[in-house]
């Protein structure tokens, strides 16, 4: 990460002639923009807030969130890609998006490792299968046994074209062995009302968009898609609990930056999320959420960053999952 950020701060005409730390000095000189390429209410959002007013206090600056949807997330990533690197631009990237979006989209025009600067983790979370009210199934096996019956019939959603929704729901169609219809969606909001309102049946999000729905019995929830339950639904079994082992769908948000900014910046971003990532009300409210925060540092954000590139490239491309 050290290296593609001094690349780029040396490939930047305007930087070129600054030392290396030159804009760490006197940072932060203004507000801190934090964009979310997800609609509010999603689990990206819900991650970003998180940490909003903690930074906030501890910077001196405002913070603000600046949602950016669409395009499956390549409104807000091409935005954050392409502001100067001067540590004043973040970026809350889903997993899904960062190592998701390079393996289905032969045109897409913004590199994970090459263009971003891994800065922090907000949030890991586990995935939950969500079924409409009126879907006549209570328990996972209960679906299963309703989706084989009815082939290609039974419809899911998901926030967009190649999101984790996506690839989610079409593993689970293979590891059922019965056909869904896809309905994408603009982000995990509308997606979420549509489940509940009875006009898709399946929705794979995580739960931080979702546990009051579930808790006002809204929507079904019929397993979690995770090796453990979670804390915000604890009376949820584990998809290996409810009779469908093997089938699991972990995500994680993260601070990025634009590749550039200098590392005096990147370190202090990263110990005042670690710190907070750390404080006993965030971490209850993520918790909540569904969530759970993770203090890691650069080189470990880095390389489970990387590690996602390839594993879950390789799912896609083995689903055969491409976007134009």
């Amino acid at each position: 990460m050290t290296g593609i950020a001094r690349r780029a701060l040396l490939a930047t005409p305007a930087l070129a002639l600054l030392p290396r730390d030159g804009l760490a000095q006197g940072w932060p000189s203004r507000s801190i923009t934090i964009i979310v390429p997800n609609p509010p209410g999603g689990g990206s959002d819900f991650a970003a807030r998180l940490f909003v007013e903690g930074l906030s206090q501890a910077l001196g600056v405002p913070v603000v969130i600046d949602n950016r949807p669409g395009a499956n997330g390549n409104i807000g990533i091409q935005a954050a890609v392409r502001a100067a690197p001067d540590g004043h631009t973040l970026l809350l990237q889903y997993s899904g998006y960062h190592a998701g979006n390079p393996a289905m989209m032969r045109n897409i025009t913004w590199d994970p490792v090459r263009d971003l600067a891994p800065v922090a983790m907000a949030t890991m979370a586990p995935h939950v299968i969500l079924a409409a009210p009126n879907l006549p199934a209570n328990t996972l096996a209960e679906f299963i046994a309703y989706a084989r019956a009815n082939p290609g019939r039974v419809n899911y959603a998901s926030s967009g074209n190649g999101s984790i929704q996506h690839i989610a729901g079409e593993v689970l169609s293979r590891a059922i062995g019965a056909p869904m219809v896809h309905v994408p969606y603009r982000g995990a909001a509308p997606a979420l009302q549509d489940v509940a309102g009875g006009r898709v049946e399946i929705f794979i999000t995580t739960p931080s968009s979702a546990i009051a729905l579930v808790q006002a019995g809204r929507v079904k929830a019929l397993a979690m898609a995770s090796a453990t339950r979670s804390a915000g639904l604890p009376d949820v079994p584990t998809t290996a609990e409810a009779g469908l082992p093997g089938f699991t769908m972990d995500a994680w948000f993260a601070f990025f930056a634009p590749a550039g900014v200098p590392e005096p910046v990147l370190g202090r971003l990263n110990a005042e999320f670690r710190r907070l990532a750390l404080d006993p009300g965030i971490r209850r409210r993520a918790e909540e959420g569904g969530a759970a925060t993770a203090a890691m540092t650069i080189p470990e954000l880095d390389a489970l960053a990387r590690r996602e590139i390839e594993t879950l490239g390789a799912v896609i491309r083995g689903a055969n999952i491409v976007l134009d």
